[in-house]
């Protein structure tokens, strides 16, 4: 994103002063405008990404400018400004349509939070509205791509998940694309208008993630400078993601539980209870049916979460969407950097259909955009893809033809590949038959999740004799 544009609205001239010097040294590009008419031609001329709207203007109130903008789905963002003691003015602007809203007078360090948290959401909607139109245009099922038969089976799943309020788990491994399934839902559902408000439960502090999802009032802990809405209050009206769901604490898997059940939630340090109208999306890498049975995840909470499941293929499962993925990133990589690489050539689309891909649709994206960085002509062949990807098996051969008298011509070929399939399936049998055939057992003890072994054991032929745990 380039630098943000602020609009402050605000008939007092000290007032839009203080804004503005607090502001522009975070670098956001500050225009003023002193009424909702110079506003107006402001937001026409500069397209600013977001207004900061004192309710008390001449003329027209900040309020009555507010439902004028939000008559546009494509306006900026508004956060309105209240004098002391205005709070249901406030949430009427609320309900109108603003972000949030400060009162005067506020702290310079509460004026840049609630600034960078709304700039934030900004940048999220144009990164959405731009891949949208691009997997448009590459014929996706709006943000998803793959033809194979796996993917039209999720495709059929979205379609009619995002017709009902169901809570979805998606399951998968990492980087097979379950945040945009998420978003594809949300699109398509009901809940549209609102937002789609993601978490990843595993980046986040245990001891913040709280705050993060309910929100916290003024000095409700140390460190709490401003009033924070939470996930769930944002995502009100609309959808909650909650990624990698299998890394929260039991503590706070029983408060999102009360959330589901009751559709209410409490800010740290404030008893007040607020509703919540908002659907329920999460995803795991992780064997959440041996979670439970370790003690670490909540079996009740799994059942509320698990509604409709989706299972995600891996990409080494679906090897006939890799051409489709690979040329897309390619041509969204060249114009996004203005290089001239837009094509894969025939070389380099043989080593990506061959390689395993352990990283998924994201390890392909990650190696197409710096392979297209990389290139030097029109193509990316494949000399410019990394060692790993472009190297053949290794083999091992002798000469041709041994130099004594009526030798046979002979070659020795060693295929390493080959080699260690016939070891893991040795080694995977052997863990099998110690764990008397339980699945879940195997992968505990080789350290993989059940859906990755289940997965190896198709991979390697062994499913007839290990489908399902005794």
């Amino acid at each position: 994103m380039n630098k943000a544009t602020v609009l402050i609205v605000d008939d007092e001239e000290a007032a839009r002063y203080g804004m503005q010097r607090a502001l522009e040294r975070m670098g956001y590009e500050i225009v003023e405008a002193a009424s909702v008419a110079e506003a107006r031609h402001l937001v026409e001329a500069k397209k600013p990404d977001l207004l900061l709207l004192d309710i008390n203007l001449p003329g027209e109130t900040g309020i009555e400018y507010l439902r004028e903008l939000k008559k546009d789905e494509n306006s900026p963002l508004v956060i309105i400004i209240t004098a002391h003691g205005s709070e249901r003015t406030a949430v009427e602007a609320i309900k109108s349509g603003a972000y949030d809203y400060l009162s005067k007078p506020f702290e310079v360090d509460e004026l840049r939070l609630v600034v960078k948290n709304a700039l934030e959401t900004v940048i999220l909607k144009r990164e959405n509205r731009d891949l949208k139109e691009r997997l448009e245009i590459s014929g996706g099922f709006g943000q998803l791509l793959g033809e194979s038969a796996a993917m039209k089976r999720i495709y059929s799943y979205i379609n009619k998940v995002a017709e009902t309020d169901v809570t979805v788990l998606i399951r998968g491994e990492s980087g097979t694309g379950k945040e945009l399934v998420a978003r594809e839902i949300h699109r398509r559902s009901a809940h549209r208008k609102g937002d789609f408000v993601a978490m990843n439960c595993a980046a986040v502090p245990a001891e913040l993630i709280e705050s993060e999802l309910f929100g916290h009032e003024k000095g409700a802990f140390t460190g709490a400078a401003a009033r924070r809405k939470g996930k769930f209050e944002l995502a009100s009206g609309g959808t909650i993601f909650l990624d990698e769901i299998g890394d929260m604490s039991p503590t706070t898997q029983a408060k999102v539980l009360r959330v589901l059940e009751e559709r209410v939630v409490e800010r740290l340090g404030s008893g007040e209870v607020i509703p919540v109208d908002v659907r329920v999306i999460s995803a795991t890498h992780k064997d959440l049916e041996s979670e439970i049975e370790a003690g670490r995840f909540r079996q009740d909470l799994y059942f509320r979460l698990k509604v409709v499941t989706i299972e995600l293929p891996p990409l080494r499962e679906r090897k006939q969407d890799i051409p489709q993925l690979a040329n897309f990133f390619c041509q969204h990589y060249a114009r996004a950097y203005k290089l001239k690489c837009r094509e894969i050539a025939p070389d380099a689309m043989a080593r990506l259909l061959e390689y395993g891909w352990p990283g998924n649709v994201r390890e392909l994206r990650n190696v197409i955009e710096r392979s297209v960085v990389l290139a030097d002509g029109a193509q990316l062949r494949a000399s410019d893809l990394p060692a790993e990807i472009k190297e053949k098996s290794p083999r091992l051969q002798t000469p041709q033809s041994l130099t004594a008298s009526n030798t046979i011509s002979v070659e020795f070929t060693f295929d390493f590949r080959e080699a260690r399939r016939s070891f893991e399936r040795l080694y995977i049998e052997r863990v099998l038959q110690e764990a008397g055939g339980n699945v879940t057992r195997a992968a505990a003890s080789l350290g993989m999740h059940r859906q990755s072994l289940q997965h190896k054991l198709r991979e390697l032929g062994l499913t007839k004799r290990y489908s399902a745990d005794e």
